[in-house]
C-alpha cells in the first residue's frame, strides 16, 4: 500500500537517504551531509519548511519538500504562495503517478493553511512534469537557479465527494 506522511524522528534517516541519492542525481556538488544538518533539518524542525515521505509497505520510495513562504522565511520568492521546494521519487518506482500523489498531498496541505497558489522552479527536464500536474510557466526567470518560475493560481480544493463529502 502506497502510504504519506510527514518526515518525523522515526523516518529521518531513511529521508535523509533518500535525500542524498536526490542530489546525487542532480550532480550538484554540495556537501550534502552539511546541507542537510545545518539547513534542511533544523528548517524542518523549525517548521519552515514541510516534507513529506513516501512509502510502498516498508520501502521508502520519495518524498517531497514544500513550504508556505513568509517573509520569516529565508526563502522566500512569493510572500503567502505554497512552493514546492524538492519532489523526488526513486528511479524505479517512477511513471506510476507517485510525483503527482506527492504534489497533490503538499497542495493540500498547504491549502489548509490556507493557500490557494503555489509555485515551482524546475529543474531541466522536469518542466513537463510539472505542467502535467497543472502548473504553467510564467514570465519571471530565477537567476540563481538558473530556471524559470512555474505557478498554479488555484490549486484544488478538497474533495467533496458528494453531497454529505462522503
Amino acid at each position: 500500500m502506497i502510504t504519506v506522511s510527514p518526515v518525523s524522528d522515526k523516518t529521518q534517516s531513511q529521508f535523509e537517504k533518500l535525500f542524498t541519492q536526490y542530489y546525487g542525481e542532480l550532480g550538484c556538488e554540495d556537501d550534502v551531509p552539511h546541507l542537510l544538518s545545518e539547513y534542511v533539518l533544523p528548517d524542518l524542525k523549525a517548521g519552515l519548511i514541510s516534507a513529506d515521505i513516501l512509502f510502498d509497505g516498508e520501502n521508502f520510495i520519495g518524498f517531497i519538500i514544500y513550504q508556505l513562504d513568509d517573509i520569516d522565511n529565508e526563502w522566500c520568492h512569493r510572500e503567502g504562495w505554497g512552493d514546492i521546494r524538492e519532489i523526488f521519487v526513486l528511479p524505479q518506482n517512477r511513471g506510476q503517478g507517485l510525483g503527482k500523489f506527492l504534489i497533490l498531498t503538499a497542495e493540500f496541505r498547504l491549502k489548509e493553511r490556507g493557500v490557494n497558489k503555489s509555485y515551482c522552479l524546475p529543474t531541466e527536464g522536469t518542466e513537463k512534469f510539472f505542467e502535467k500536474c497543472g502548473y504553467k510557466k510564467v514570465g519571471l526567470y530565477n537567476e540563481e537557479l538558473d530556471c524559470f518560475v512555474y505557478e498554479k493560481t488555484q490549486l484544488n480544493p478538497p474533495c467533496n465527494c458528494g453531497k454529505n463529502g462522503f
